[in-house]
């Protein structure tokens, strides 16, 4: 395949940026445009060259994309990825994968029915930062992991009105925490609750891992300045990370380093891998089984932020990692 043909759906404040990106993709051709706002979605699709739509399936008739993604609001992405398949084509959903887990096993299932790829827009993933230090982890630079923890604050995005902090911000660090131990989560404890908006806008998670390793989560719309932090502890040294400049610190008891690392846009990285995968026809780093391990987590957490007692995190039977999932 020379060049990927791919269709944005929803180009607000997430999606222009997919839009942009794909523009600077050599392997990928920005064919059209979706968005139910005519404006925006013209607008958009001029700056790029590309043709707009308000009707995604007439879009995805006449364009016949080989790849979607989709940046519309939770609550649509279910209705929205079933329709889309019916197209044959393959797609990146941004996180969350669905509104909930009963949504996201659909998906995943529609997906193994037509043999098609379905990848979760869990950016960090592909932050230059967040690949050290799992490198460094894995190399055992610090000893035995001991303790994750993670800090994702700022105040409350007003793209956002149809989920809490928990599904919106933290299951990013939920994520993470499975990426870089290889493990699951089996029981969480949260406190959660709403001091400003409809959802929870404030979250503290505390995980429980199978290998023992215990995560801390603290997710809020409610600090003035943004903050995307990781600490890891091991047995014998410190790693932390800035998500957002990349920097990476690393102590024990002799030294402390900030190793070099170029800083790279985590999104084109993203959707380039996106792109090449589709191309090249492998399987993508993260897919609908990563979003659904996160979302049905990220319930969890709110089942226990609602009883006020630990949850265990039921996963279901039958539910494992392939190439279509």
């Amino acid at each position: 395949m020379d060049k990927v043909k791919v269709c944005v759906i929803g180009v607000g404040f997430w999606g222009r940026n997919h839009a942009r990106v794909f523009s600077e993709i050599n392997r990928a051709e920005l064919v059209a445009i979706c968005d139910i706002n005519l404006e925006r979605a013209s607008t958009i699709a001029k700056r790029y060259n590309a043709q707009w739509y308000i009707d995604y399936e007439e879009m995805l008739k006449k364009e016949k994309p080989d790849a979607v993604t989709i940046c519309t609001p939770t609550v649509t992405h279910a209705e929205i990825a079933l329709n889309a398949m019916k197209y044959n084509v393959n797609l990146l959903i941004e996180k969350p994968l669905a509104s909930n887990t009963k949504e996201a096993l659909k998906i995943i299932e529609r997906a193994r029915e037509r043999n098609l790829k379905v990848m979760v827009g869990f950016i960090e993933r592909f932050n230059p930062g967040v690949e050290r230090v799992r490198r460094l982890i894995m190399s055992e630079k610090i000893g035995k992991l001991v303790l994750i923890s993670t800090r994702r604050v700022s105040r409350w995005p007003q793209r956002i009105g149809d989920v809490g902090v928990i599904k919106d911000l933290a299951i990013h660090d939920i994520d993470i925490v499975r990426y870089l131990t290889n493990d699951e989560p089996l029981e969480v404890y949260a406190i959660a609750g709403s001091l400003r908006h409809t959802y929870e806008d404030y979250a503290n998670i505390v995980m429980k891992l199978g290998n023992g390793v215990v995560a801390f989560i603290e997710a809020n719309w409610l600090t003035p300045r943004k903050i995307r932090s990781l600490t890891i502890t091991g047995s014998e040294g410190v790693i932390t990370l800035d998500y957002i400049t990349q920097e990476i610190t690393i102590e024990n008891s002799e030294y402390l380093i900030k190793p070099s690392v170029k800083w790279e846009e985590p999104l084109k990285r993203e959707l380039m891998h996106f792109v090449e995968a589709i191309s090249e026809d492998k399987n993508f780093k993260v897919t609908a089984i990563d979003g659904y391990k996160a979302l049905l987590i990220a319930e969890a957490s709110l089942a226990s932020a609602t009883t006020g007692k630990p949850v265990k995190v039921k996963y279901k039977e039958g539910v494992a990692n392939d190439s279509n999932g």
